[in-house]
């Protein structure tokens, strides 16, 4: 069986560390990069922060689809453009490597009035990665975010935990929904590419054992 290529990152809310999840994947798997939305500074974007982080020479960087200047959910910032965004002008890139593809904060956030990054993941096809950092709240977002995921039927690959190790929280998301556990990322104290490298090691699973459920 073909090990899975594509895969859209989300989080269960924002700020939660996806950037750096993203950089880590990108690293170990020596995978291509993709944000197709970007939202907030123009001259430094999560595409710029994440090269500055990979050593491997194989990534490719894909340009965004549709860059904004404001620092706020899609739909407002393209507002405050006065544009309007529709999911059908982001073409994804044409890639044969493994892909990662960051969404822009969690899966109900809104692109317009009528779409979220639900429709963009239907639209675009790559099974999800969910990132969820362990705070206080963490396990009903996280259990939402699943039951909205499989609620719509879209392809699951499993969770990412970041953060000090919570055998409370973890145990009990890995219990209540039966998702596979791709491993957890303590909170670096230093962001450099070795240390983006070295917290590969945290995530224990290779390319081919991952599988849609």
């Amino acid at each position: 069986m073909n090990p899975v290529k594509k895969f859209f990152l989300t989080g269960i809310g924002t700020e939660i560390g996806k950037t750096i999840v993203s950089a880590i994947l990108v690293e170990k798997l020596k995978a291509d990069y993709w944000k197709p939305i970007q939202s907030g500074s123009l001259e430094e974007t999560d595409t710029q922060r994440v090269k500055s982080l990979i050593i491997n020479k194989k990534t490719q960087f894909h340009p965004e689809a549709i860059k904004l200047i404001h620092p706020y959910s899609p739909h407002k910032a393209a507002d405050m453009e006065n544009r309007y965004l529709r999911i059908s002008e982001i073409l994804p890139p044409n890639s044969s490597n493994t892909l990662i593809c960051e969404g822009a904060g969690g899966l109900m956030v809104p692109i317009n009035e009528k779409e979220t990054n639900l429709d963009l993941i239907r639209y675009l096809g790559y099974p999800i990665i969910l990132v969820s950092r362990i705070y206080l709240g963490s396990i009903n977002h996280t259990l939402l975010s699943i039951e909205k995921i499989r609620s719509e039927k879209l392809p699951f690959i499993g969770i990412i935990f970041v953060g000090e190790k919570d055998p409370y929280t973890e145990d009990y998301i890995a219990q209540f929904t039966e998702a596979p556990i791709l491993g957890r990322i303590p909170f670096l104290e230093t962001i450099h590419p070795q240390s983006i490298k070295a917290a590969g090691d945290h995530l224990n699973f290779n390319l081919g054992d991952l599988a849609i459920i």
